[in-house]
């Protein structure tokens, strides 16, 4: 079978490039919008070396990195915690991270505060989240104070 010989105008053929420039376009367009600006971080005013551990009775083990004693327990939904953490942790799996590495909760003298997982260089705004869930990670920095390194 002979197929016809496929010719375009050149109007046509303008058209086509021009509806192809302006779908590139608008494709960088949105991808870029969806790309999170963030301020500069302030220095930091406390800083916590934290390790979490699940617990068989679903509860999340808090342990200071640097004294390797347990601060805390979440026990209970903590649904913004465990989300957050969630976040965190699977990052560290996608890229084979175990659990040993710390994250570092960080004040900044801004009254900002950030989780960071140093490992994978991932980071959370927690005051993005509102003062509520904040305060859920704040309270770890007031807990056993003496192993809080100051910067």
């Amino acid at each position: 079978m002979i197929l016809p010989s496929l010719r375009l105008s050149r109007s046509t053929t303008l058209t086509m490039l021009g509806t192809v420039a302006a779908v590139v376009f608008l494709t960088w367009v949105i991808t870029q919008s969806q790309v999170s600006a963030r301020y500069p971080d302030a220095p930091a005013k406390q800083v916590k070396q934290l390790r979490f551990e699940d617990r068989s009775d679903g509860s999340i083990a808090v342990f200071d990195y640097q004294t390797g004693k347990q601060i805390d327990s979440i026990v209970g939904e903590a649904g913004f915690v465990r989300g957050a953490l969630r976040t965190l942790a699977q990052e560290r799996k996608r890229r084979d991270i175990d659990s040993k590495p710390p994250f570092e909760l960080i004040a900044r003298q801004d009254g900002r505060l950030t989780l960071i997982d140093p490992s994978t260089g991932r980071t959370i705004d927690l005051e993005s989240f509102g003062e509520i869930n904040a305060k859920h990670f704040a309270r770890l920095l007031r807990l056993d104070s003496q192993a809080t390194q100051q910067r």
